[in-house]
């Protein structure tokens, strides 16, 4: 027995010594920026799949890429997507193994499957609303997946698929708390919803801005407040962000107002529960897409916008901004190099 227990707390030390080894200090203070693509669309939608660089944008726009063992981008495929001649401008894309998800803004709102394998194209879901406008959209797996938007009624827009994204559920406003009146959100990177395991959370904006969090895949919600900046249209959390189940950010700020840096970002300790203030009234200002370093311990974020790259490396507390490059999303590849996309290009930007 005394054996056994040795043995058993052998192992969790060389388990936890494992996991820290996997924690660096990248202490990033460079950025190169090389684009590889360069045409009239405004993007603001990226994930990375596989070794797949995968988008979609403004004028029906989407597209693919691959990337190499060398980081390398190449095989590029553009598309678009015609349906009854509607100009139809994406925001928000999502992967499964299979298949990635595209999803329009405004009226009628339009989400398209799109077959990675022949490139078939199908509409899962369409809604008609004057008030629609659908912001982000995720998979917690390769079955069930989860997008957000604006209320129409008196709640948060969420549709869910539980079948791979063949047929999607509006979430009726009796299941969901009550959004506040002018309460709504930006689809400004595809940033508003985080996953990890069956958790999700979600980010508002606007006349009030709130975290929205279930435990079980979209089945029951609780909203949380934050102390980030709020009460006007164009004002509150942007874009969200979680290390792990614990540790998380919201960033934002008021894009009329770009420089001001007064309660635009905020971190949680707690799973979202609470949230505090960091950097108040220094640091980066405005930005639109923000995203934690990967193997940085949840130490080390990055944070882009038309107004430029900025970094923290000490969990936000301190910001240095690496160029003035504009960008409206990014995602990490590895915990050195990232995709970033913006206004008519997307671009490999490496950190050192």
């Amino acid at each position: 027995m005394r054996f056994l227990l040795s043995l058993v707390m052998l192992l969790l030390f060389i388990s936890c010594k494992t996991q820290e080894s996997k924690v660096i200090n990248h202490n990033f203070s460079e950025v190169t920026v090389v684009p590889f693509f360069n045409d009239s669309v405004s993007i603001r939608a990226i994930t990375i799949s596989d070794d797949e660089i995968l988008f979609a944008g403004s004028n029906n726009m989407y597209g693919t890429f691959q990337i190499d063992e060398n980081l390398e981008i190449k095989n590029k495929k553009i598309n678009t997507i015609d349906f009854e001649g509607k100009k139809i401008q994406f925001r928000s894309i999502a992967s499964t193994k299979t298949d990635f998800f595209v999803l329009s803004i405004a009226s009628p709102a339009l989400l398209f499957k799109i077959s990675k394998e022949s490139v078939e194209t199908k509409l899962v879901y369409e809604e008609a609303h004057e008030k629609v406008f659908y912001d982000a959209i995720a998979f917690w797996n390769d079955q069930e997946g989860i997008a957000m938007g604006d209320p129409t009624e008196d709640c948060l827009s969420i549709i869910i698929t539980r079948d791979g994204g063949e047929h999607w559920t509006k979430i009726s406003c009796d299941q969901l708390p009550k959004a506040v009146k002018g309460e709504a959100a930006f689809a400004a990177s595809n940033g508003n919803i985080k996953i990890i395991g069956d958790e999700v959370w979600i980010v508002s904006g606007g006349i009030a801005s709130r975290v929205f969090y279930s435990s079980d895949k979209g089945k029951t919600w609780t909203v949380f407040n934050t102390p980030i900046i709020q009460g006007k249209e164009t004002s509150g959390a942007y874009s969200m962000d979680f290390y792990d189940k614990d540790n998380g950010i919201i960033f934002g700020g008021d894009y009329t107002k770009p420089e001001d840096n007064n309660k635009n970002k905020a971190i949680t300790n707690d799973g979202g529960k609470t949230w505090k203030l960091v950097a108040d009234g220094v640091g980066a200002g405005y930005k639109s897409c923000i995203r934690y370093i990967p193997n940085s311990g949840g130490k080390e974020m990055v944070t882009v916008g038309f107004t430029g790259i900025s970094i923290s490396n000490d969990a936000g507390n301190t910001w240095k901004e690496l160029s003035n490059e504009s960008f409206y999303t990014l995602r990490f590849i590895n915990d050195s190099t990232a995709i970033a996309a913006g206004k008519n290009r997307i671009a490999k930007v490496s950190f050192k």
